[in-house]
């Protein structure tokens, strides 16, 4: 028997040598095939190697499937496949009532009890069978089973039960097996006895709930509607490594990357490092200084330059950072940001560097800063970043975070008519009886991109004070303080430049105005959703332009009496709008390492409006 879903959240959990990224990332590949809508959230342990079985080695892989629009991975899960008894502890509290289980009882053993710190040895599942549907699995032994005449060493046998995992939650919710094997075919194409043990597990597992009366009910999600075109599963440090790409070739310039690896941003060098083949070029530094340098470097010979990092290595990156925006040259410094301060939490998430972006640089250097909202949005805020570098000559600020780095959903390719056009201010050379004067600027006070080695575009370069006009050294106070109201002026104009402000949901007469930026996008559509859907007054405004601001939003807060700024920080964005606008926000933050959920967003919402 089938019953037909709306949508679902599945969330995988296991050790993180049990392979729950890679299932989750196998089912939502799957399901953006047959044409749900889809959002995800991987949940990596902080630590490299924590002990197997501990509730610290925990990795989990959450999708949030439908027929429907998904704006977010969900907040409380209908399927919870537990892999062990530290997978079932650390989540349990996320199953929603009458939630269905799938577990895999070798990992509740008695050793696996105790790591997982269950005490008095009972089984958890015993004590939850009322709250619960649960379906318990020997998926060690099944896999064994499955591969009883193979060669493999127990190590490799027992490394494939994630397989059989996939097969039996394809088979529960009506998933076809093609997709994931002609991965496996083409993964494990040199190695034929490691492609016919998954291939043997998973159907094993999809046959499972064939064969066992215990599972009489299937489920079904039909296709989302969405736009007509070309569609695929992406990442957030995918979409921007495209983004800039596109952006190369649109402005017609070779894309350089310098870079050093680092939690959540060294995937962006990793995929980067794949298209040699358009032309990319990527340098893996010594360090996040030698890095920011290269992409100096590499703008004044007249590159795309890119560089990605986390809070820690954008600190490191600062005085360098300085030196780009005192030369004027066009760059893009990407911060997915993570948990901190100082090393923090390199595997959870926040949105703590917004300031850092803003602000974190000595002597007055002002730069622009925009904002992803979503992994596919990481795209279009790489493109517009680049096109804002290299039309402006200055250094770019994109805001990313772990979340939207590593969740994926579905991404419409588009079409390179469809980008916008990128247009470089190339400088022009002297009159014969003239000097060529490097910082002699347009309307938009931006000055002419002189590539080295043209003969007449000889200036100088470096971090001291520019004279205006010659970039000659200058120690004039007069010509410091004009210096510094122009590169300011400069990033002020860009206003001119960037889309003004809109409600992405409600009216401007309404009672309430939530304001937000980057990756709480999606908690915040969901909330919104809920609440005007119960006749509550209340308006949704997300900013992906921080610095400067688009210039209509000074009269669009206006129209507002009450606001709910919610950001995964201790107040950032709040800041900034009391600051400028003198508006009475009110703050919601979070500092766990987690996304909001909507229930937190529309509690804190109905608070506000019923106080």
């Amino acid at each position: 028997m089938k019953k037909e879903l709306k949508n679902v959240v599945i969330l995988f959990a296991g050790d993180s040598g049990d392979g729950m990224q890679l299932t989750g990332s196998q089912f939502t590949n799957t399901s953006a095939h047959m044409g749900n809508d889809l959002s995800t959230f991987p949940d990596f342990p902080a630590e490299i190697r924590a002990p197997s079985g501990t509730t610290s080695g925990v990795s989990g892989f959450q999708l949030h499937f439908g027929s429907i629009d998904i704006s977010s991975p969900g907040d409380l899960c209908d399927v919870l496949v537990a892999m062990n008894a530290a997978a079932f502890k650390k989540n349990e509290h996320k199953l929603r009532p009458h939630g269905l289980i799938i577990a895999d009882i070798s990992g509740f053993d008695k050793k696996n009890l105790r790591l997982a710190k269950y005490e008095d040895g009972v089984n958890p599942l015993d004590q939850v069978k009322d709250q619960y549907k649960i379906f318990e699995i020997d998926i060690l032994k099944r896999t064994k089973e499955a591969l009883k005449d193979s060669d493999l060493s127990t190590k490799d046998k027992d490394r494939s039960k994630n397989m059989f995992a996939l097969g039996f939650v394809y088979w529960l919710f009506t998933r076809p097996l093609d997709f994931t094997l002609s991965w496996l075919k083409e993964k494990f194409k040199n190695n034929p006895e490691i492609l016919d043990a998954n291939i043997k597990v998973l159907k094993a597992g999809y046959y499972y709930g064939e064969i066992t009366d215990a599972f009489n009910q299937r489920y079904e999600v039909n296709p989302a509607p969405m736009a007509v075109g070309t569609y695929r599963n992406i990442t957030g440090n995918e979409a921007l490594a495209l983004g800039v790409i596109a952006a190369a070739k649109k402005a017609d310039l070779e894309l350089f990357y310098g870079g050093y690896p680092i939690t959540p941003a060294s995937d962006i060098l990793h995929h980067l490092a794949k298209y040699k083949n358009l032309g990319v070029k990527t340098f893996q530094a010594e360090d996040e200084i030698a890095a920011m340098a290269s992409v100096i470097g590499a703008s004044y010979a007249g590159d795309l330059a890119i560089t990605a990092s986390s809070g820690p290595g954008i600190a490191l990156k600062t005085e360098a950072i300085g030196l780009a925006c005192m030369l004027e040259l066009p760059a893009v410094i990407v911060n997915v940001q993570r948990g901190g301060p100082s090393t923090g939490l390199p595997t959870k998430t926040e949105q703590a560097d917004l300031l850092q972006a803003v602000y974190g640089r000595n002597g007055e250097a002002p730069v622009p800063v925009i904002a992803a909202r979503s992994p596919q949005d990481c795209f279009n805020m790489a493109f517009e970043a680049c096109r804002m570098a290299i039309e402006h000559m200055t250094p770019v600020f994109l805001l990313s975070d772990g979340y939207i780095a590593n969740g994926s959903e579905p991404w419409k390719f588009p079409k390179a008519d469809d980008l916008e056009e990128i247009k470089k201010v190339r400088a022009s050379k002297a009159e014969p009886d003239e000097k060529f004067l490097p910082y002699k600027r347009n309307e938009d006070l931006v000055r002419g991109w002189a590539i080295p080695g043209i003969e007449g575009l000889e200036h100088r370069v470096g971090g001291l004070e520019k004279e205006n006009l010659t970039g000659n050294v200058s120690y004039n106070p007069e010509n410091h303080e004009l210096m510094v109201k122009l590169r300011a002026d400069k990033i002020k104009k860009i206003a001119n430049y960037i889309p003004e402000a809109t409600l992405s949901k409600g009216t401007a007469d309404a009672d309430l105005l939530i304001v937000s930026w980057g990756s709480t996008f999606g908690s915040i559509t969901a909330a919104m959703t809920n609440l005007l859907d119960e006749g509550y007054s209340v308006a949704h405004l997300h900013l992906q332009y921080i610095n400067p601001f688009p210039k209509n939003l000074a009269s669009l807060l206006k129209k507002f009496n009450k606001f709910l700024v919610p950001e995964i920080n201790q107040g950032q964005l709040i800041k900034l709008l009391r600051s400028e606008f003198l508006i009475d926000a009110k703050p919601l933050n979070k500092t766990k390492g987690t996304p909001f959920t909507a229930p937190e967003i529309y509690s804190a919402a109905v608070l506000m409006l019923e106080s």
